[in-house]
């Protein structure tokens, strides 16, 4: 486990957490669409680390250990239930291997069940808090820093991954999914995070279901009513008023965009970077990505919080393109064919490069020179 916890490193900087694991190995065609449950963990264990480590060179802070859907019930889905002690167990090592060869913090992960009932709160929070004691022993036993207890839509249920976390007496993470106006059991978020902020959660916040046009507001709420750091990990997807959630993304003709069919509504790296600066701007202190992240987001988020992470030795460097780059880099003819047939293509790729590199001041007078 890491020396430097959570708590403190909170002090000292934003931390970043990539989340959004099972939607990014779903694309790579090793976790099923529909029930999304973990089984990549034990049959490509080495897709998860590459997974890991890819997060991590971007500028995670965190290797979350990916046990999100990995408790009982929701691997009877798929017929594995009785590997879910081992499927548990290795997602920890997994996390931990890459936690310490790069010095980052290994997070273990409960989240949402779908078995919780409020019109049967008593019998079904024992098997949710069942459940979430038997993920978290075999978590500590592997050994973690703290745990993300994630995505939930009943504050009832959050409530109980809050008193087991505690139970362990680990640092928690606490977040709320908005796909709708309020908590399933009708907590305002703001109000949902406050009564768990002040029971000793060490973080609050969103995750998930909104995209950075629709959490932002919400998150303002969160900010102002709560003590502790605020988390934000939006999914990389463009919802807006009319879409509050990704949930309700379709394509025009098309039945349904969630949770296959997405593609379209797919941010680019530079809107999640202008969402970092913004949670940054409010106060959040723990900021990331969830479903449809991906490591090209996470390095432009870091990068525009100011820091510098592996994977930066590759970022965008359009001065060096052969047509959009800089005057010694692009050839006169290719100058003269933009000029003639695509001036308005060629502007505005320039200026969107602009907004994504800095470093590209050169090449973009060759663009603004242009008559």
């Amino acid at each position: 486990m890491n020396t430097n916890t959570l708590l403190e490193k909170l002090q000292d900087d934003i931390v970043i957490c990539a989340e959004g694991y099972v939607f990014e190995l779903e694309r790579r065609g090793y976790v099923k669409s529909g029930p999304y449950v973990p089984e990549v963990v034990l049959d490509y264990p080495d897709a998860v680390k590459e997974l890991h480590r890819e997060f991590v060179r971007a500028g995670s802070d965190v290797v979350l250990a990916l046990t999100y859907y990995a408790h009982r019930d929701k691997m009877k889905v798929v017929g594995r239930e009785l590997d879910a002690e081992r499927l548990n167990r290795q997602a920890v090592r997994l996390a931990g291997e890459v936690a310490r060869e790069s010095g980052k913090l290994v997070a273990a992960n409960i989240c949402n069940t779908w078995v919780y009932d409020p019109g049967n709160p008593e019998e079904t929070g024992k098997e949710v808090r069942a459940m979430y004691e038997e993920q978290l022993s075999w978590a500590v036993d592997e050994g973690v820093d703290y745990v993300v207890a994630e995505t939930f839509d009943w504050f009832a249920e959050a409530d109980i991954a809050l008193d087991v976390i505690k139970g362990f007496n680990l640092p928690a993470v606490i977040t709320f999914t908005a796909v709708t106006s309020t908590t399933a059991d009708g907590y305002a978020f703001d109000d949902a995070c406050r009564i768990l902020s002040d029971k000793g959660a060490d973080v609050v916040g969103l995750n998930c279901g909104r995209g950075p046009s629709t959490l932002l507001p919400v998150l303002a709420k969160v900010v102002e009513s709560v003590q502790c750091p605020v988390a934000a990990l939006p999914v990389a997807y463009r919802t807006d008023a009319d879409h509050l959630s990704f949930i309700d993304l379709k394509q025009e003709g098309r039945e349904a965009g969630f949770p296959a069919e997405l593609d379209p509504f797919v941010l680019t790296r530079s809107e999640m970077a202008e969402f970092a600066l913004a949670a940054r701007d409010l106060g959040v202190r723990y900021i990331g990505v969830c479903c449809g992240g991906a490591p090209h987001h996470v390095r432009a988020m870091a990068e525009a919080l100011g820091k510098e992470v592996p994977a930066s030795r590759y970022s965008p460097d359009i001065a060096k393109h052969a047509v959009l780059g800089a005057e010694d880099v692009v050839k006169d003819y290719r100058t003269r064919f933009l000029k003639e047939h695509h001036e308005t293509l060629f502007w505005i790729i320039g200026v969107r490069a602009i907004a994504l590199t800095p470093i590209i001041k050169q090449g973009t007078s060759l663009v603004r020179s242009l008559p």
